[in-house]
């Protein structure tokens, strides 16, 4: 057996040792290495630390000759290598240029599954994390709608000029009906579970107890809304609910915006001729998201009617008296945008907006 290498320690590197040595938060295998090398530093041989350790002397041996050659540096592991990569950047290209063909006969569209079936060496697992990674969800759907209306650019500058500057002492009223509310009677209550836990929901099953329809109208500037309730939504029904609107602003102009509906659009302008001081203003076709009451009635289903129970059309009404009423209470104009994310080769199409 040859010579041991010999070991000596400036203050500082022993003093570090003895640190390693006494923390109670240092590695055991750190705190291992730093004893054979102070014990070296005494003039200890190889087999005297490994039976004082319980080691084995190479494994002295091997510490003792890393620590001479790059002193504290030494006692560190080297980098291993790991297990070889098992996908590299080409896999994630493959699985996005998969994505792009059409599915398996028989399906939709892709899944995990399939797509790990269609590259054969690619597993479900690593599909999904590179999936994740570009945030893409197979099962999520984006929908548009392409207006068509020649006047579009026309129509919606008009609008969204009545939002952004009204005139003066003028009212400015969204429009528009919610028709075919059900009045479903479902099953709710509490469910115990097997495991102790209690769950708070409703069951899937429902009966029919008839329908309303709402007419509702949002004041632009101030965020109030007034709603009527009808059996039906013909003409008849829609102007009854415009002469209680317009009644409540006897002297001052009144601009209302609503949609193409056939109810909306009088074969003759006699209501129109009757009521001088009301102007309309009607969204491109296929743009009702231009109309601000559009965003209230999302508001008043996510509320006050989804998941509810009704057992008679006139509960509906008065769920939705009480929704209006607390709502009025803190009601505040919307700060209405329109993001510009727009279908391929359609940006053109609103460019003028």
């Amino acid at each position: 057996m040859g010579k041991a290498t010999a070991i000596t320690l400036s203050a500082e590197e022993k003093k570090n040792l003895l640190s390693w040595v006494r923390s109670g938060k240092t590695e055991r295998r750190m705190s291992e290495r730093a004893e054979i090398i102070l014990a070296a530093s005494e003039g200890q041989s190889n087999l005297e630390i490994a039976k004082s350790l319980t080691t084995r002397p190479a494994r002295v041996s091997k510490w003792r000759t890393r620590f001479a050659k790059d002193r504290s540096s030494g006692l560190t592991d080297a980098p291993r290598a790991g297990k070889p990569a098992t996908y590299d950047a080409n896999t994630g290209k493959r699985i996005l240029a998969q994505l792009e063909e059409p599915p398996p006969k028989g399906y939709a569209c892709w899944n995990g599954r399939l797509l790990a079936t269609a590259l054969k060496d690619v597993s479900k697992e690593q599909i999904w994390r590179v999936l994740r990674t570009h945030d893409i969800s197979l099962q999520r759907k984006r929908s548009w709608c392409i207006s068509t209306d020649p006047e579009f650019v026309s129509k919606a500058a008009d609008v969204i000029g009545l939002y952004l500057d009204p005139p003066d002492n003028a009212v400015i009223l969204c429009v528009d009906e919610k028709p075919h509310i059900q009045a479903l009677e479902r099953a709710q209550g509490w469910l115990k579970l097997p495991n102790g836990k209690a769950l708070t929901g409703f069951s899937h099953h429902y009966k029919r107890h008839g329908t309303t329809t709402l007419f509702a109208a949002l004041d632009v500037v101030t965020g109030l809304v007034k709603g009527g309730h009808y059996n039906r939504r013909r003409r008849i029904e829609f102007l009854d609910f415009m002469n209680k609107i317009v009644a409540d602003y006897p002297d001052q102009e009144i601009h209302v915006i609503l949609d193409n509906l056939n109810t909306h659009k009088p074969k003759h302008d006699m209501w129109l001729k009757k009521h001088k001081n009301v102007h309309l203003h009607f969204t491109p076709t296929s743009a009702s998201w231009l109309n601000q009451i559009e965003c209230w009635f999302s508001i008043l289903s996510r509320s006050a009617l989804k998941g509810a129970s009704f057992t008679s059309p006139q509960q509906i009404r008065q769920a939705i008296d009480d929704f209006v009423e607390v709502y009025n209470q803190d009601a505040a104009p919307f700060e209405w945008t329109k993001r510009k994310v727009y279908p391929k080769g359609l940006s053109k199409h609103y460019a003028n907006l």
